[in-house]
């Protein structure tokens, strides 16, 4: 366990905090733009707002890889690390979008319980992002996001029975479906990153 950081090591957890913290924003922007009478697209536009300022730090990490010397872990899990958060963004800004642009007006309720898992998993994942400095108190937040991945592959499965159950027409369930897919997709990035996190923290204990 290395017990001296580097101002510039320090700089790689203010950037996956702020990583993190924006997945909760956009967590919580989903929350709205699925909820009847919201104002999508202009919701929409500030998913797109949150997915460029995660882009942003993730350019910022990936030039602070490249120009340090010294890092707080393996530069190879600072690497994944960005990416799974990157990832995660990408794909709740694809569901919103596709939510717009398909101009789906009343998504299942089961939607919904996609969304909260989402929301819960981004911010069980920004609470985890300050602790990485003393990789203690860990445990419990890679459990939980694994609970949580599972309950979302649960509901994925709800969801798929009742798009195929003959309730909507064809056109309906492939919009709906490529929806649902990437909030899937997020769940599963988020567990991604708790993985990640898991393996930076046995390394380094």
């Amino acid at each position: 366990m290395r017990l001296r950081l580097t101002p510039s090591e320090d700089s790689y957890y203010d950037l996956f905090a702020d990583s993190a913290n924006n997945l909760v924003t956009a967590s919580r922007l989903l929350v709205e733009i699925i909820s009847d009478g919201s104002d999508r697209e202009a919701l929409a536009e500030k998913m797109r707002a949150c997915e460029h300022a995660g882009d942003e730090r993730t350019h910022a990490i990936m030039n602070r890889l490249n120009e340090s010397f010294i890092t707080p872990f393996d530069r190879e899990d600072i690497y994944r690390l960005a990416s799974n958060l990157d990832d995660v963004m990408d794909y709740m800004e694809a569901a919103a979008d596709l939510i717009v642009l398909y101009q789906i007006d009343h998504l299942p309720k089961e939607v919904v319980r996609q969304v909260e898992v989402l929301e819960r998993a981004a911010e069980l994942t920004a609470e985890a992002m300050p602790r990485l400095r003393s990789m203690k108190n860990l445990n419990e937040y890679w459990i939980e996001i694994n609970r949580l991945e599972n309950q979302a592959d649960q509901i994925y499965r709800r969801l798929l029975a009742k798009l195929f159950g003959g309730e909507y027409d064809a056109l309906t369930v492939l919009k709906m479906k490529e929806v649902i897919d990437q909030l899937e997709m997020a769940a599963d990035a988020f567990e991604h990153v708790a993985n990640t996190i898991e393996s930076i923290a046995v390394k380094e204990s």
